[in-house]
C-alpha cells in the first residue's frame, strides 16, 4: 500500500514527553515493536493521537490497537507489564471497529491503583509498520493532543 497522505500523530494525554528509548521495558525501547513515544506522569485520560479506527482491544483492556486512515496501526499501550492486572484499572471508552478522531477519549486509566500495584503507568505509542516521518518533539511536558510526529 502507497502511502500518500502525512499525519499528524499527537501525544494521548498531558504529561511528560519521552522518546521510546527511554521506556523502561526492552521491548519498547529496543523498538522490537517499532518507534514510537511515551507520555508520563498523566492524569489517567487516554485520547486517540491520530483518526482511524479502532482495530483491537486487549482482553485485559491495557492496549488498544488503531488503524489510521491511510491503512497503517498505532499500538496505544497503557503501563508497562499492565497485562498482569486483567483490566482492572482500566475503563475503555470505544468498542472495536469503531471510528475516532483525534483526541477522541479511548480509555481511562486508574492511575492510582496503577502505582499502587507496583507497574509503570506510562502510555506507550508505537508505529506498527516501518514508517518515515519528522520527529516534532522528543522531550519535555506536552499537552494531550499537541503534535509530536508527522508520518509520510
Amino acid at each position: 500500500m502507497l502511502f500518500k497522505r502525512k499525519i499528524e500523530i499527537c501525544a494521548p494525554a498531558t504529561g511528560r514527553l519521552l522518546p521510546i528509548e527511554e521506556v523502561p521495558d526492552e521491548v519498547f525501547s529496543s523498538k522490537m515493536m517499532g518507534n514510537g513515544f511515551a507520555v508520563s506522569h498523566h492524569h489517567g485520560k487516554i485520547y486517540a493521537p491520530a483518526a482511524g479506527t479502532v482495530r483491537t482491544i486487549f482482553p485485559t483492556q491495557h492496549a488498544l490497537a488503531v488503524e489510521l486512515v491511510d491503512g497503517r496501526s498505532l499500538l496505544i499501550h497503557m503501563g508497562i507489564e499492565t497485562v498482569a492486572l486483567a483490566g482492572e484499572p482500566f475503563t475503555i471508552a470505544v468498542q472495536e471497529n469503531q471510528s475516532v478522531t483525534t483526541g477522541e477519549l479511548l480509555a481511562e486509566m486508574d492511575v492510582a491503583a496503577v502505582e499502587e500495584m507496583g507497574k509503570e503507568t506510562m502510555v506507550i505509542v508505537v508505529f506498527m509498520e516501518e514508517q518515515g516521518g519528522k520527529c516534532l518533539r522528543t522531550d519535555g511536558d506536552i499537552q494531550q493532543g499537541e503534535a509530536v510526529f508527522h508520518l509520510k
